[in-house]
């Protein structure tokens, strides 16, 4: 049965000549014809194979037609374009294999006017269209020698283009003619060759073939110049090749090879021979050196053996030799370098005993943990030399790669050990003092977790075999004194943590600064700036003063700026003046040196006041003194807390106002803390936040003292975590609250019972000086802080107290619970425990 598809034409502005009869077409596969060209063609399917066939039998006449998706092998009559070619077989040629070759001649733009599939092949009715804006013109003739010059330069860029094709393009006088021509010459996509069949005006059709000649013309012109790059750099390797050969046999015949590659193999196996090597290891060098020996110098690998093996021979593999130290000596180093830090000398020298006696020990995995200029990082020196010890230092902080611990594997390109590895190597001998710097600040991400990689290194029943991914064999670590420092454990993983001795180091205190000032950071800086000592007198209390309002820190690194910063400004008067003169700082010429203080002494405000209450604060960078302060007022029973207040902070101020509540009757509270009146706590310096529990007692004070109108003691401060039913719980950081509280005039400290024993770290000369009161209830911290016989009207209008069921009862009537009425002024407050 035929099938016959009639196709709707567009209109065009061209002369439309008569219709044929029926022809056979031929569609084509990946390729358009144009007019006025001469193609070879290959036919092998089987429709296509008996159109041609009958077009040969006949006048020899042939459609050519597109098809619209390449991918088919029997298209449909409308799946072709409807623009196509009438051409001409010039010759036929059958081949064995059961498939054609033709060559044909385009003749013309033809419109298929219907597409019929008779069962044999396609057959379709046709009319020819002719060009529009053909008629001869100064355009046409400047669009022809533009065709020329382009086409002229692309024969010479394209490789596939003979200049033949040029000399048969100048030969061609009409634009029509030589336009197909050179479009059958350019690779195009078969839409856009579609298209310049499709465009019947000539004058356009010119123009889009300039357009294509001048795209094929910048990508040759591209192409050429890449490859001109790499041909160039082909040729610079090569010639350095040349060159490195020929350098080679220079070298054997100058020095008999014992300077060339092949002394350098051997060099690499006598080092193996007489190095102190671990079998296993010994065995993995040999085998990669035997794979150097066999491979090609100009091979890529080679340069990566060559590396691998030098990293393998320069890792001190033997067994260390142990410096005879007796601990006299040793503490003797570690008191000169550094005042203080009794704790950390003290287990040095214990593991000097002990490796004394036994003879051998591993190394102590010690942790340092305090904060930032305290000595956690100096000291590691000290503690090398008085072990007679090399010393390494690598820095964590940051780091969030665990290749940077394990290595990278040999095969990545410009692998390396990792940082482990490099430093030991670096060291030279396996029993160095290794300090990890900043464990704390270790990161991770997509690139693994550092951290899970130090349990290895700093695990004393694994490190003996470390895995390092770059040298693939175990290397003992065993024998180093591994040192890591913290300035906080609440970052560093609890799996790590346990594997480490936790020593830490406190504060210093004013007088301690004032010692190290004087015995090393004085001394060094009029070194390092020039001066002698004779240049400069620094008194006690200028020294003291820069401590207190200049340097307000844990340790002694801002300490040191600052009198840095004398020194420099004094060396530039002794430089512009007399040598020989004598520049005294005392207390009241530290602002013309340094300044408005930074820190200027707010001390509490030492009056009996209702509702404030000192509180002792632990931070980071030392101790602090802080005031709260309670309002009662009338309102409807809610409880405003500001300053920043942490999640644990306010806890503490509804565990401290319940405990208060609840003890209305015994405290005769004058004031009502029902639903008729606002609670307003706040705590000053409202831009730093805080947190923590060790304020419960504070607060419960401040409370008890507005809602009574008792006042609190102006020389007394308190520190301690209360519960609902009163219990004064332990709390941290006693010798720096201590410390504050000293600092800032408070000569009595309310503590709880269970830290009594931290009195102790406290220098004694500040012990005498002060008077602490151990409680273990809050009843006990009411008695000693609230002023008896001061009470106090309001003048806000608050409602007087109900005895303690009937408030009770009345919180519990409206509805809502002590935590539905608190509000906060304040989000989520970092961690700054009180």
């Amino acid at each position: 049965m035929n099938e016959t598809v009639s196709i709707a034409g567009e209109e065009f502005i061209s002369e439309i000549l008569k219709a044929s009869e029926e022809v056979p077409l031929l569609p084509l596969k990946d390729t358009v014809i144009f007019p006025h060209t001469i193609v070879p063609l290959y036919v092998g399917r089987e429709k296509s194979l008996r159109a041609i066939e009958r077009a040969a039998a006949g006048d020899k006449v042939l459609l050519l037609a597109t098809q619209r998706e390449q991918v088919d092998d029997e298209p449909a009559p409308g799946e072709l374009y409807d623009i196509g070619t009438k051409a001409n077989i010039v010759q036929l040629l059958k081949m064995p294999d059961g498939t054609a070759k033709l060559l044909i001649e385009g003749v013309s733009r033809v419109r298929m006017i219907e597409v019929t599939d008779n069962g044999q092949h396609l057959t379709a009715v046709f009319e020819a269209v002719e060009d529009m804006d053909n008629e001869p013109s100064l355009e046409l003739e400047a669009l022809k020698r533009s065709l020329l010059q382009l086409f002229e330069r692309v024969v010479n860029l394209h490789k596939n283009l003979p200049n033949e094709a040029y000399v048969a393009a100048l030969n061609i006088d009409e634009p029509e003619r030589l336009g197909d021509m050179i479009a059958t010459h350019l690779s195009l996509p078969v839409k856009e060759q579609q298209q310049l069949l499709e465009e019947f005006s000539l004058r356009l059709r010119l123009r889009k073939v300039c357009m294509l000649l001048e795209k094929e013309l910048e990508i040759l012109e591209l192409e050429n110049r890449i490859q001109s790059e790499v041909r160039e750099q082909l040729e610079k390797l090569q010639r350095e090749m040349y060159l490195r050969e020929q350098m080679k046999i220079i070298q054997r015949e100058l020095n008999g090879d014992e300077d060339g590659e092949q002394g350098e193999l051997e060099r690499f196996a006598a080092q193996v021979e007489s190095a102190e090597i671990p079998e296993e290891a010994r065995e993995k060098i040999l085998r990669e050196l035997d794979r150097l020996k066999r491979m090609p110098s100009v091979s890529p690998e080679a340069p990566m053996l060559r590396n691998y093996i030098d990293w393998m021979l320069g890792l001190p593999w033997g067994k260390p030799v142990n410096k005879k130290i007796t601990l006299a000596k040793a503490e003797r180093i570690l008191e000169k370098s550094h005042y203080g830090l009794d704790k950390a000398k003290e287990r040095i020298l214990e593991y000097l005993a002990v490796y004394k006696l036994t003879g051998n020990l591993r190394g102590p995995i010690l942790c340092f943990v305090g904060p930032p200029g305290t000595g956690k990082t100096s000291i590691g020196k000290s503690i090398a030399e008085s072990l007679g010890r090399e010393f390494i230092r690598i820095s964590l902080g940051g780091m969030k790669d665990e290749a940077e611990i394990r290595g990278h594997r040999r095969t990545y390109i410009g692998a390396m050990p990792g940082r482990i590895i490099q430093a030991m190597r670096q060291a030279g001998t396996r029993n160095p003092v290794f300090m990890m710097d900043e464990i704390d600040k270790i990161g991770m991400d997509f690139r693994g977790d550092p951290a899970s990689a130090l349990l290895e290194v700093l695990d004393p029943e694994q490190n003996n075999s470390f895995s390092d991914n770059y040298i693939e064999v175990p290397y003992d670590l065993s024998e180093v004194m591994f040192i890591t420092t913290a300035n906080t454990l609440e970052t560093v993983p609890p799996a790590l943590k346990d594997r480490m001795e936790i020593i830490l180091f406190n504060s210093y205190t004013d007088e301690e600064k004032l010692r190290i000032a004087r015995e090393f950071l004085i001394p060094r800086q009029i070194t390092a700036n020039g001066l002698k000592p004779s240049n400069i007198e620094i008194s006690d209390g200028a020294l003291i003063r820069i401590i207190r309002e200049y340097a307000r820190e844990s340790g002694v690194r801002n300490l040191e700026r600052e009198i840095g910063s004398l020194c420099r400004k004094s060396a530039r008067k002794i430089a512009d003046g007399d040598r020989r003169r004598k520049i005294r700082i005392t207390t009241g010429s530290i602002p013309v040196y340094l300044g408005q203080p930074a820190y200027p002494l707010t001390a509490p405000e030492g009056d009996d006041l209702v509702g404030v209450a000192n509180g002792l604060a632990w931070t980071e960078v030392g101790g602090e003194t802080l005031n709260i302060e309670v309002s009662v007022v009338a309102g409807k029973g809610n409880v405003l807390l500001t300053g920043q207040l942490g999640d644990v902070m306010r806890e503490s101020a509804q565990a401290a106002l319940t405990y208060v509540r609840s003890r209305a009757d015994e405290l005769k509270l004058e004031y009502d803390l029902g639903e008729e009146s606002d609670i307003h706590i706040h705590v000053p310096a409202g831009a730093v936040p805080k947190d923590g529990p060790s304020a419960g007692v504070t607060l419960a004070t401040a409370i008890a003292s507005a809602a009574t109108g008792i006042p609190v003691r102006g020389d007394l401060a308190m520190t301690g975590e209360v519960t609902l039913r009163g219990r004064v719980l332990q709390v941290a950081g006693i010798k720096e609250k201590v410390l504050a509280a000293y600092r800032d005039g408070l000569t009595i400290i309310v503590l709880p019972a269970e830290n009594e024993g931290d009195l102790e770290e406290i220098p004694a000369s500040i012990r005498r000086k002060m008077s602490f009161i151990p409680v273990r209830h809050m009843d006990d911290v009411l008695k000693a802080a609230l002023v008896k016989g001061k009470r106090q009207k309001s003048r806000a209008k608050i409602a007087p107290a109900m005895p303690g069921r009937q408030a009770a009862k009345a919180v519990g009537n409206s509805g809502s619970t002590v935590e539905d009425n608190i509000k906060i002024d304040a989000g989520m407050a970092h961690e700054s425990p009180l």
